[in-house]
């Protein structure tokens, strides 16, 4: 049976616009999508164990042998999100003879293309490197827009470089062997686009919801495709975070803090940007006065992606120290993504800390309680 051609999305760079290549199966042919770059030196494929025993044969059958010999595999936990990490990749490499036209192929969820993309970017001052997302939050976001980076032990991603990659297959067949709660915890960042840019998307996934989280093929693809097409118009129009971008993080300045003040260990990134994402729907109310009734759809969507992790057992000043070392404050004002509707989103820098502060007091108790009416956070 002829397969259909790929549906691409183009993506806007500085350094050279490149393409995100979605559909159903299409690791089976990533040789031949790959072989369209032109010839390389070298191909290293860099992944996890667990997503190498998940979908390695798949991912060999689509490279025959021979054709991407080199496999170096490290922890993707987010705890190993870190420079020491990124040492050993390059010191692999090293070993292995990579030189400046070695291809490295990120295979793997958000913690993998974050690294490897870093890894990329730094070794021998940049080589190229393909993004292969194999979890649901790295197909939508961060496989796509070319930020890389790792963690300090002071905060999230705060060392990186914005390093593009040149080709993203996105395979959502792949997202058939990750465990639900990833799965799950990924809808956040598709939940995301719908608030910050597409209420049309926004109004598909309280419908399709149920559809969603059984996986079905047709809207699964939907969503994804979507998502990719908004960040793909968002990143092509500031790709260095210097305006518009900034709405991709709605939700992350609370979702970062909370990841920060657990060490990483607790969370999931999504699942951290779930909760960021209730609390910057009620910070809005607050603060721009979205409507109660948006609120309450945000609200409402989230909760339905499945139960998550207790809000830790951590004062709101600690917190929100934790946000004072977020990238996007600057001249220590702390500044929020906030949605004054649903579909659209800006930045806001002049939020009064009472006001955040008492977000993250009243936070765990205010969203474990039915929304029939909301009312107001006593500052």
């Amino acid at each position: 049976m002829k397969s259909t051609p790929a549906k691409a999305v183009k993506v806007r760079s500085a350094s050279g616009d490149y393409v995100v290549l979605c559909q159903r199966g299409i690791l089976e042919r990533a040789e031949r999508e790959i072989a369209r770059l032109g010839r390389f030196s070298s191909i290293h494929i860099l992944t996890s164990p667990k997503v190498w025993k998940a979908l390695g044969k798949e991912i060999r059958r689509g490279m025959p042998e021979g054709f991407a010999k080199h496999v170096h595999q490290f922890d993707d936990a987010e705890e190993a999100k870190n420079l020491q990490t990124v040492e050993k990749i390059s010191r692999a490499l090293v070993r292995t003879g990579a030189d400046r036209k070695a291809l490295l192929v990120a295979v793997g969820g958000g913690v993998v293309g974050d690294v490897v993309g870093f890894a990329a970017a730094s070794y021998l001052r940049g080589v190229q490197l393909v993004q292969v997302p194999t979890t649901l939050v790295a197909q939508v976001d961060s496989a796509v827009g070319g930020k890389t980076g790792v963690n300090l032990p002071e905060g999230k991603n705060l060392v990186g470089a914005f390093y593009p990659p040149r080709l993203v297959l996105v395979d959502p067949k792949a997202l058939g062997t990750l465990p639900d709660r990833e799965f799950r915890s990924g809808l956040a960042e598709v939940i995301k686009y719908g608030v910050i840019a597409d209420p049309k998307l926004f109004a598909f996934l309280e419908s399709g919801m149920d559809a969603i989280l059984r996986r079905d093929a047709r809207a699964l693809e939907h969503v994804i495709r979507r998502s990719i097409e908004i960040k793909a118009r968002v990143v092509g129009k500031d790709e260095r975070e210097s305006g518009l971008r900034e709405i991709l993080n709605f939700g992350h300045t609370f979702g970062h803090a909370l990841e920060s003040a657990t060490r990483y260990r607790r969370f999931q990134h999504g699942e951290a940007v779930a909760w960021g994402m209730m609390c910057a729907g009620l910070l809005g109310h607050e603060v721009t006065g979205t409507p109660a009734d948006a609120v309450s759809r945000i609200v409402t969507l989230v909760r339905r992606i499945g139960p998550l992790p207790e809000w830790p057992e951590t004062s709101a000043k600690r917190l929100l120290q934790a946000m004072h070392a977020d990238k996007k404050t600057r001249e220590g004002k702390l500044r929020f993504v906030l949605a004054p509707r649903i579909g659209e989103a800006e930045t806001f820098d002049d939020v009064p800390e009472k006001k955040v502060e008492c977000i993250l007091r009243c936070a765990p108790q205010f969203f474990a309680r039915p929304l029939k009416a909301l009312g107001k956070c006593d500052a």
